[in-house]
């Protein structure tokens, strides 16, 4: 009798220990689920028995939750389909009622509105393309990291006063390409905690963010970064960039980069690796408040146009471009166009052929006295700016 009941005993004790284990790897697993580090955790055979869960429980987990407050009446999300089939739920006030439907009637009064991404979905493709009545975009929870497309994601939001992307995963990310175009009412943008090591296409990624006063893009990875055009194009209100941290190694597009950045005052390039660019036209065009650049370490050896690179520079006092290799341009026409506060120039490394194009090179050019340069061609332009 005694050892039937040891036994019983025993079986309790291990039965209960079972439990206890459970509960205590299902208090752990929601805590990384809490801290957004879920994505740790791989789905299988031995989770499941250890958790007693399902893998559609599991997936759960891993959806993505985006809370959003509307502005006026209008469209605030574009449905993602993949074989007829949405793998998004929308519920209005947090009332669980799920809306079949993107655009508001006029009668309806709502808040907020909350967004559940399904684990299936595995781009962000134009998924607020154009819906400029968001007054505000939180991602509360974003636990995967299968995502591999940005693009286009916040085209045209221009009510967004705040977009909340602390809790962002973009390590599988490889097209920001027009990511905030046009998102003109972000005064600020935090993306330092972007992994951007897979990312090829960045181009037009801030574009026209005019009242973007503060962009903190400290610890991004661009070493995988090929289109760099147009990137900052018009973000008008930006006094300083430091761009330190890039690594441009494998960048070949660098025109219109800065263009209309007409409040920046400090530009910080000095890291840049610029030996596979090959298209600097208008990089600079129109940063009419730049009193200084440092470009000693750009390599031009590949690049072909230079033209409008430092067009209506007003306020350039003073301009690196010692180290220029220009063999290989074809294209320098109205290259320092209004820049009217330069004094002197050192071209001495200037190599132009005689069908590259220089038309107009120094024009307005009032105050330059001297430059430093052997090519007669360039001698010619300067004495008729």
């Amino acid at each position: 009798m005694k050892n039937k009941d040891k036994l019983k005993d025993k079986q309790e004790r291990t039965k209960l220990e079972k439990i206890r284990s459970k509960y205590i790897l299902r208090q752990i697993f929601d805590n990384l689920n809490e801290k957004n580090k879920l994505n740790i955790i791989k789905y299988n055979k031995k989770l499941k028995s250890k958790l007693n869960i399902s893998k559609r429980d599991y997936e759960k987990y891993c959806e993505i939750e985006i809370e959003i407050i509307p502005k006026g009446s209008g469209q605030f999300i574009n449905f993602i389909n993949k074989e007829d089939e949405t793998f998004f739920h929308i519920y209005f006030d947090k009332s669980k009622e799920e809306i079949k439907r993107n655009c508001f009637n006029k009668e309806e009064n709502i808040k907020n509105i909350k967004i559940v991404i399904d684990y299936k979905v595995k781009s962000f493709f134009k998924l607020f393309y154009n819906c400029k009545y968001i007054k505000s975009i939180n991602f509360k929870k974003f636990n995967r990291n299968n995502i591999n497309n940005m693009s286009y994601m916040f085209y045209n939001c221009s009510s967004s006063k705040k977009i909340n992307l602390t809790n962002f995963n973009t390590s599988n990310v490889t097209n920001m390409s027009h990511m905030f175009y046009n998102c003109s009412s972000i005064k600020e943008l935090n993306i330092s905690h972007f992994n951007k090591n897979k990312v090829t296409d960045m181009s037009y990624m801030f574009y026209n963010c005019s009242s973007l006063n503060e962009l903190n893009s400290s610890n991004l990875n661009t070493s995988n970064a090929i289109n760099m055009n147009y990137m900052f194009s018009k973000c008008s209100s930006l006094n300083e960039l430091n761009l330190l941290n890039f690594n441009t190694d494998n960048a070949t597009n660098m025109n219109n980069m800065f263009s209309f950045c007409s409040s920046l005052k400090e530009l910080k390039l000095s890291n840049f690796n610029t030996n596979n660019v090959k298209d600097m036209s208008y990089m600079f065009y129109n940063c009419s408040l730049l009193k200084y650049l440092n470009l000693s370490n750009f390599n031009t050896n590949n690049v072909k146009d230079m033209s409008y690179m430092f067009y209506n520079c007003s306020s350039l006092i003073k301009i690196n471009i010692s180290n220029f290799n220009t063999l290989n341009v074809s294209n320098m026409n109205y290259m320092f166009y209004n820049c009217n506060s330069l004094m002197r120039l050192n071209l001495s490394k200037f190599n132009v052929k005689k069908d590259t194009f220089i038309y107009g090179m120094f024009y307005n050019c009032s105050f330059l006295k001297e430059i430093n340069c052997s090519n007669e061609y360039i001698k010619h332009q300067f004495k008729f700016k």
